[in-house]
């Protein structure tokens, strides 16, 4: 069974309205990274009762980024500017987390460094591979954002004692699943690329170009 699956948001139909619910889940995540940002860092992260509130906008944010894709796959409301939003606003939440975290010394530079080349690195290669098809999500995929959104949640909680050293092991699992699962992303973007029916379309077409770069006439 292949890994690959077919694109349904490759080409939306031109029906779908651009204000929906899939949509509006999206800018409302974007909306409120600023938001925050600003909870997190108040008072250098000293402030517990704003780093709670700032958990909490996080766990929301990160709700809307589990259901707004389905929603738009399973209703037919895939958007171009879906597509393109959702990966941003995505990225945006969790670098601004990672990088506060990390201004904040509460968590090393290059954990952060690592997460976020391997998130950018991957919404890259999405657009690589687009036109050639969708790469389904593996359960190493779905399994390192679940807990990469869980060791984020941690660190911003005003923890102490046993539960501050517990969540390093957390975090130190969500950086081992997202070093595999990026290098397997790479793998299969790579094979995909190769092996598409785009791919052999073009192969063809460049064997009965022959040699000279024009067609070879091959009839009797």
């Amino acid at each position: 069974m292949t890994d690959v699956a077919p694109d349904p948001a490759a080409t939306p139909p031109s029906s779908v309205k651009l204000v929906n619910l899939p949509n509006a889940l999206t800018v409302l995540r974007l909306a409120v990274v600023p938001l925050f940002a600003v909870l997190l860092l108040s008072d250098g992260g000293l402030d517990d009762d704003r780093r709670y509130w700032a958990t909490l906008v996080f766990a929301v944010a990160i709700i809307t980024d589990r259901y707004d894709g389905m929603i738009a796959r399973r209703t037919g409301q895939v958007t171009e500017f879906g597509k393109l939003a959702d990966p941003i606003a995505d990225k945006a939440l969790t670098g601004t987390a990672l990088i506060g975290l990390s201004v904040l010394g509460l968590l090393p530079w290059w954990v952060t460094v690592v997460i976020l080349v391997r998130e950018v690195g991957v919404t890259l290669l999405r657009f690589w591979v687009i036109r050639h098809g969708v790469i389904a999500a593996s359960r190493g995929g779905k399994a390192k954002t679940v807990v990469q959104a869980l060791a984020i949640g941690l660190y911003i909680l005003p923890l102490t004692g046993l539960l501050a050293t517990g969540r390093w092991w957390v975090m130190a699992l969500a950086v081992l699943l997202t070093v595999l699962t990026g290098l397997d992303y790479v793998y299969r973007a790579v094979t995909l690329r190769q092996t598409s029916a785009r791919a052999m379309r073009a192969a063809a077409a460049r064997r009965a170009a022959g040699p000279s770069g024009t067609r070879t006439d091959t009839a009797a």
